[in-house]
């Protein structure tokens, strides 16, 4: 057996705010610490942090993101934070977004000799298109390539997201990390009849579902446009909006007949999820799209972007429809078809259940664990040549 690992994660949110990401870095961590590996966290904090952390969590200097405070960016390592880097002694840093906090950390392990990986979970460049800055993108992307040209290797969710990085020349050593997903809280099972009702909900009615934080980057304005649409086409369906967040009253305006949970979480999550009949994503944000994947647990059909976030999740007319990133129109046609094909919406929903059902957690934050020791002794093995 390996010897156990000391591993330094940078994480810009590991608890403050629920989301697909800090979920799946907290349950890797978990399975390392299983591992009988020591890890420790630097992040920033708050005192209403959405949940319990996985880890021995350190808190980083940070500041709120202007017009999404409920974020915060970190500010770097100070002189404190790099001694307790330096005293915890790490074997490899794992950053896992691209701050001026994992920066420093980036620097502190190439003078130090430490392997370092970074994990992407976002695409951030493509947020700012979301906020009319998309000039500023070129920029973002030099800065984000500098950085991730200092790491050892990248860890992508998926080859689609690896295909990227490697067009933008972020890194050539890629391996992957994909998701996976609790299969015993999110399943056909948690399909519940008396919930719908309670929402006013009829049993027949065919109700699409939106999951995750209401903000822009998610697609919000390309659902309530392909909602309208079928509207207009006189297709009825009804609109189930899981999730809380700042453009929830924008959303509201624009589909003034959803229904609105607000967040939910464990099995209340389940439930609203199992209990909807599509599930539609149009995000083109995201590296690999959790929520889709939770979704084809519960045995739903689902539409979503051709882009990162689904492409490597979703078979094209077998377990969903992959539509061209901002085509109303053919939002709104695959929309169409499930709601008026009930064997469709359960043939396609049985598949990407079959899919789901191989995405086991264990199995996939080992491969991090394999990534950690390939680099750590590729690592070495340069010291050695260089030393000689």
């Amino acid at each position: 057996m390996p010897a156990p690992l000391r591993i330094a994660l940078l994480s810009g949110n590991y608890n403050y705010v629920r989301d697909g990401a800090n979920q799946a870095l907290n349950r890797l961590v978990g399975y390392l610490l299983g591992q009988g590996h020591a890890v420790r966290i630097y992040s920033p904090t708050t005192d209403t942090p959405a949940f319990v952390p996985v880890g021995d969590l350190v808190s980083i200097p940070s500041f709120a993101i202007p017009k999404r405070p409920e974020y915060r960016f970190p500010t770097g390592l100070p002189r404190a934070k790099l001694k307790d880097l330096a005293d915890f002694a790490p074997d490899i840093i794992h950053i896992s977004s691209p701050d001026m906090a994992a920066r420093k950390a980036v620097g502190w392990a190439r003078r130090n000799g430490v392997a370092v990986v970074a994990s992407i979970h976002t695409r951030f460049e493509t947020y700012l298109s979301y906020y009319h800055l998309q000039l500023f993108e070129p920029a973002l992307r030099a800065l984000m390539r500098r950085l991730y040209r200092k790491c050892d290797a990248l860890l992508a969710p998926a080859e689609s997201t690896a295909a990227v990085l490697r067009a933008q020349r972020m890194n050539r050593t890629i391996f992957l990390w994909s998701r996976g997903v609790d299969r015993e809280q999110f399943n056909p099972g948690r399909r519940d009849l008396a919930w719908r009702r309670s929402q006013g909900i009829a049993d027949n009615d065919v109700v699409i579902a939106f999951l995750g934080r209401l903000v822009l980057e998610k697609g919000l304005d390309v659902f309530s446009d392909a909602c309208d649409l079928l509207d207009e086409r006189g297709v009825s369906h009804k609109v189930l909006a899981i999730g809380d967040g700042p453009a929830r009253a924008w959303f509201a305006e624009r589909l003034p007949k959803a229904i609105f949970t607000g967040q939910q979480v464990g099995p209340d999550l389940a439930r609203a999820l199992a209990s909807a009949d599509i599930f539609l994503n149009p995000s083109v944000t995201e590296a690999f799209g959790n929520v889709t994947l939770e979704a084809m647990a519960c045995a739903l059909p689902v539409v979503a972007a051709a882009a990162t976030g689904a492409s490597n999740i979703v078979r094209d007319g077998d377990s969903g429809s992959l539509v061209e990133p901002g085509e109303v129109e053919q939002y709104a046609d695959a929309l169409e078809a499930y709601i008026r094909d009930p064997d469709l919406r359960r043939a396609h929903g049985e598949h990407g259940l079959a899919h789901a059902e191989t995405q086991d957690w264990s199995r996939i934050n080992a491969a991090v664990e394999a990534a950690y020791y390939r680099v750590i002794e590729r690592r070495a093995r340069i010291a050695r040549t260089l030393a000689r």
